[in-house]
């Protein structure tokens, strides 16, 4: 279950929410200045912080500043100042939601419900974004290595998919002979720079259409590119 950071000095309010969340079964720390709260947050891996705004040591706009500038641990301030520019502040300082006291639980169990719903849908588009390679109509699927030029799989050799995704994750960078061999066959390979020709013409076979412009444009004297 999710761990979640209180920086309190009240200590009833703080006592509070802790049992609250305990009960929801959340793992709790509590810390009850600014300057220690900063240091478990630094220190600790929270998935919330509940950050008061008025703290002894440390304020909690520059917990949450400081804190900003190391970890993006989402905050949630909470603080009895509701106006517009509290809450402008507050944003500004790093501050991802903020709840104006006296609170009722049910709304911050709600929003804290809420915030990690966010997270887990942004870490899971990261996720994706991070398996997913594309150049015009290819696509390359990095989890299942598999290679698709519209709805066309196209089967590779280990080397060409390799060969492959490196240019596909370097658009519009010119990279040499030696930089593909060394990446794809290994700095200690003993194979010509000559092969590195051999497979880009494999590949061209494979991804490429008649009549159309190749997708892998070589740079004479150079190495290989594409340009988008």
């Amino acid at each position: 279950m999710s761990r979640i950071l209180i920086i309190e000095d009240e200590k009833n309010l703080a006592r509070f929410v802790e049992l609250e969340l305990q009960h929801e079964g959340y793992t709790t720390q509590v810390e009850l200045d600014g300057r220690t709260g900063l240091d478990a947050a630094i220190n600790g891996d929270f998935d919330v912080i509940l950050l008061d705004l008025m703290l002894p040591e440390l304020n909690g706009l520059e917990v949450a500043r400081r804190l900003r500038e190391i970890k993006n641990t989402p905050i949630i301030m909470m603080t009895a100042r509701d106006s517009v520019i509290d809450r402008v502040s507050g944003f500004d300082h790093g501050a991802d939601d903020y709840i104006v006291k006296p609170f009722a639980i049910e709304e911050l169990l709600a929003r804290i419900r809420a915030l990690l719903r966010r997270i887990d849908i942004e870490n899971n588009l990261k996720t994706d974004a991070d398996n997913i390679v594309k150049f015009k109509d290819l696509v390359i699927e990095k989890d299942g290595r598999i290679v698709r030029r519209g709805d066309q799989v196209i089967n590779l050799t280990k080397r060409e998919y390799e060969l492959l995704l490196i240019l596909m994750e370097n658009i519009d960078v010119v990279l040499s002979r030696e930089t593909l061999l060394a990446k794809v066959w290994g700095y200690e390979s003993t194979a010509e720079t000559n092969v590195v020709d051999v497979y880009i013409r494999y590949l061209r076979n494979k991804i490429d259409r008649k009549d159309e412009a190749s997708y892998i444009q070589t740079v004479r004297g150079t190495g290989y590119v594409m340009r988008s």
